[in-house]
This record gives structure tokens, sequence and C-alpha cells, in this order.
């Protein structure tokens, strides 16, 4: 169990998705260009089996920005875009109504 400071602590944000490129060392991963309010982060994200770079560009989506960056297959991941998953679909979490880049999800 965590407690509620610990919630506190995460940063998620609604975040566009500007870009979306093939990982050039990975079959499974996408790059992304995710536009978070007052600035452009790179996420790398495994949904290839999942969505199309079209199916992707232009949504908006849940993703932590404080999350301490980490090296994925030799790119630099910023963030992490939050998606649910079962045994067969994923899907990305979304808001159900037009909100800006940048909005807090508490």
């Amino acid at each position: 169990m965590i407690t509620y400071d610990d919630f506190l602590k995460l940063d998620l944000r609604i975040g566009k998705i500007l870009e979306v490129t093939v990982h050039p060392n990975a079959d499974k991963l996408y790059l992304l260009k995710v536009d978070i309010g007052e600035k452009t982060i790179s996420l790398v994200a495994g949904l290839r089996a999942a969505y199309t770079p079209e199916e992707l560009q232009g949504k908006s989506a849940a993703i932590l920005v404080n999350l301490e960056p980490r090296d994925i297959r030799g790119v630099a991941s910023e963030g992490m875009l939050l998606a649910a998953k079962s045994a067969e679909t994923m899907s990305i979490l979304t808001s159900d109504r037009e909100i800006p880049a940048g909005s807090v999800i508490k």
C-alpha cells in the first residue's frame, strides 16, 4: 500500500500526442512527442501491437510526467503514457471531454 502523500507525488497530466514514429531498435515500440502544456516531452511506448501511428496522432492521453527519465533501447523516455491492458485489448487512458494539454489529473 502507498500513502495518500505518496500518491500526491505523482504528476499526472493530459498530454496531446503530436508525433508518432517507429522505434529504430524495437519491433513493439513507438517514439512519441507529447505536449504536456508548458513543454513537449519524448516518450517510448509499447503500443505498436494495439495502435497505428495514425490512431495515436492527435489523441489526448493520461501521462505521468515526473517519472525519472529512462533509456529504452537507446532512446530517452521522459515520462509514461498510461494504458489499460487485458488479455485481448490495450487501451490508452483518455479524457471523455476535450481538455487542454497540461491539465492536471487529480
